[in-house]
């Protein structure tokens, strides 16, 4: 299929009559109808095939694309090939030179131009026929309503945050009406490592019930990064940790706000100078409060296949789609396994059931927010706790946290009663959780 296209693309544009020839050309789909013409030994009962399959793949089913970086550039490429016509991506960063070593849709002129839109205009010249509409923008800035318009979500985030979001999403567009059930298939990376999951919205387990299964970010000794710093890293640290709250007091710090990475990166630069530490780069303090590991070419393109293959079968019903995890580690051989993550009762987007948290009886309120903050299954940074009566303790807005803040210093038995549970709230969670509180 690729080689069709190629050969007649000058410059990254296909002329006319290639084109024509082209889109003329049933044969680009030879391998394809291979399997959508007739039944093999792992079609599912639902598969139908022939023509009807293959228009619905072809002219019918559409499917969001969410992130165009490296994964997402080469999920772009492989459904375009594999006979999806109507392909909409969205995100919300612009192309940066360091990009252009695993992001194959870019070039050096596009540089500072957003990610969506040249991907999108990449693929729709190399592959004619295809339509894919860029938004460049948040996911969270599309209603509800958007989202529904798909047949199926292929995420290619390196956000914890708006993997949790879109996640939520979609579990309650299925749980309000069984009809906007749309699968998501998430992917991701970490250097040589990756994963490839199907989620089917209140069917199967959901993206906040593997979360703690995510690598907690490294951290660094306060005390280091404030007196005795010996890595670039405790410079950027101080900067993000330390400096930015002294400054700019409630401004909320944004990791994905060039201006706000370049301020810490002036600040780290500054204190590397002071303490002779040599290696702040402006790509280094992003990757640092961003918790970016080095993305792996081979791993995006093992991941992203395996993404857009779950597509195909789920677009078409040629075969059995994933049920529901795959890991990959290539760090010393190819090694990939299969398993079905489970059900978590008391996920807070899925699940019906409060979530249990232990307590000593001597605890203060604020020993306690310590011990959630610590709780891998819940990955929150800084809690806003409430129960019957109101707000528990809320870190802003600061008339709140100044009425509250006293209550850091309390029994939690002293406060709450022996029954009483609370509910949290997070900037990182997408939904409130309620936690019911044993006493031990």
């Amino acid at each position: 299929m690729a080689a069709a296209v190629l050969n007649g693309v000058t410059n990254g544009i296909a002329s006319s009559s290639k084109i024509d020839s082209y889109l003329a050309d049933e044969s680009r789909f030879a391998s394809i109808d291979k399997v959508l013409d007739r039944r093999g030994p792992w079609t599912v009962e639902e598969f139908v095939g022939g023509e009807g399959t293959k228009d619905f793949l072809r002219k019918q089913s559409k499917v969001l694309v969410i992130g165009a970086g490296g994964l997402g550039c080469e999920i772009l490429q492989n459904l375009a090939l594999t006979g999806f016509n109507d392909i909409h991506v969205i995100d919300m960063d612009t192309i940066d030179i360091s990009n252009l070593n695993r992001q194959f849709l870019f070039r050096e002129s596009d540089v500072g131009k957003s990610k969506a839109i040249v991907a999108a205009e990449f693929v729709m010249n190399r592959v004619p026929g295809v339509k894919v509409t860029p938004y460049h923008g948040k996911i969270q800035d599309h209603p509800t309503t958007f989202y529904q318009q798909f047949n199926i979500v292929v995420a290619g985030l390196d956000s914890i945050s708006a993997r949790r979001w879109i996640n939520a999403t979609l579990v309650q567009m299925a749980e309000e009406d069984e009809e906007q059930l749309k699968p998501l298939i998430d992917g991701g990376t970490e250097g040589f490592k990756g994963q490839a999951r199907v989620i089917l919205p209140t069917v199967t387990s959901c993206y906040e019930c593997s979360i703690d299964m995510l690598t907690p970010p490294t951290a660094f000794p306060i005390c280091t990064i404030a007196n005795t710093p010996r890595l670039p890293e405790h410079c950027i640290e101080w900067a993000s940790v330390l400096e930015w709250p002294k400054v700019h007091k409630e401004k909320k710090l944004d990791t994905d706000d060039p201006d706000h990475i370049e301020w810490l990166y002036q600040q780290a630069s500054a204190r590397a100078a002071q303490f002779k530490i040599e290696g702040v780069t402006w790509a280094l303090t992003q990757g640092v409060v961003k918790n970016i590991i080095p993305a792996i070419a081979s791993t995006n393109a093992i991941i992203a296949a395996s993404c857009c293959n779950e597509a195909l079968k789920i677009a078409t019903a040629a075969a059995p789609y994933l049920n529901n995890y795959m890991m990959y580690v290539g760090n010393e051989s190819v090694y990939t396994y299969t398993f079905e993550h489970e059900k978590r009762p008391e996920c807070p987007v899925c699940g019906g059931e409060s979530l249990i948290a232990e307590a000593k009886r001597d605890w203060t309120l604020e020993r306690f927010i310590e011990s959630l903050i610590n709780r891998q299954d819940l990955q929150i940074s800084k809690p806003s706790l409430s129960y019957s009566r109101g707000a528990l303790f809320w870190p802003s807005p600061p008339d709140v946290y100044t009425a509250t803040r006293p209550n850091l210093e309390k029994p939690l038995v002293d406060l709450l009663g022996e029954d009483e549970g609370i509910v949290v709230t997070d900037p990182a969670l997408p939904v409130s959780v309620n936690i019911s509180i044993k006493y031990v």
